[in-house]
């Protein structure tokens, strides 16, 4: 969302013979999306969000199932915390959410940038709108709070979002790994589950 420090700062690479110009038009954040009558969570969603939320849950084979207090303690907005948004009907029934949290980075010996304002992405659950739109404004509004980057794994239904939104494929892979659990491996697309 903000290519230019995050090349500055060395979080991302520029390929050769691509003119700083092209890279940045390349990575521009849209404009435009499908998403409307969005606004942010309050704690009267709180019974609907746990609804839709675990009801979205199900359809994957490894997935956690919230309490209505986990979703009030998990999911109600607080600046630099986390960050909430529903999506309602003409009935003002609430049928989608987006959300992300924001885990700050330092960065080391920068003359300019002390700290890379990251958001990960944490649960989307489509209704009204599709993964992709809805991931596509969790860009816009992540960029509209500030964030430089917004990462996000490709579980559940975000790898039907990531690759035509030009999200980069990172270094490693992310490996779950519960306590005390038995469970057979899952491929990510099957997991419905964000560690925080």
């Amino acid at each position: 969302m903000n290519p230019k420090k995050l090349l500055d700062v060395g979080f991302s690479h520029r390929p050769q013979h691509t003119p700083l110009a092209r890279y940045l038009k390349l990575h521009k954040i849209p404009t435009e999306c499908k998403v409307t009558d969005l606004r942010p969570m309050e704690d009267k969603d709180v019974n609907a969000v746990h609804k839709i939320l675990n009801d979205y849950l199900e359809k994957f084979p490894f997935h956690v199932k919230f309490t209505v207090d986990e979703v009030r303690h998990f999911f109600l907005p607080r600046q630099d915390v986390i960050y909430t948004w529903v999506v309602e009907d003409a009935n003002k029934q609430v049928t989608d959410l987006i959300s992300f949290y924001y885990l700050p980075s330092s960065i080391l010996k920068h003359v300019e940038h002390k700290t890379l304002r990251v958001a990960y992405s944490y649960y989307n659950v489509p209704g009204q709108f599709d993964a992709l739109e809805l991931m596509k404004k969790a860009i816009m509004l992540a960029s509209s709070e500030g964030f430089d980057v917004l990462n996000a794994l490709d579980i559940m239904e975000n790898a039907k979002a990531l690759g035509e939104l030009k999200f980069g494929i990172g270094d490693g892979n992310l490996h779950y790994y519960l306590y005390n659990w038995r469970v057979k491996d899952f491929l990510a697309p099957q997991i419905g589950m964000v560690l925080v």
